[in-house]
């Protein structure tokens, strides 16, 4: 039951590329080395509970 975490995918802050990282992988855009990476929104719904 060893679950394999799945990559998730990032937005380059300058050049706009799509990078997909794994867990443990250096934070860089590999097209131009930027190092500042947006994550992509979800398109699963999530709700909280208002209290």
């Amino acid at each position: 039951m060893d679950a394999q975490p799945e990559p998730v995918s990032y937005i380059c802050g300058d050049c706009g590329m799509e990078n997909t990282l794994k867990p443990g992988d250096v934070i860089q855009c590999r097209e131009c080395g930027y190092r500042i990476l947006y994550k992509k929104r979800t398109r699963r719904i999530v709700q909280y509970e208002a209290r």
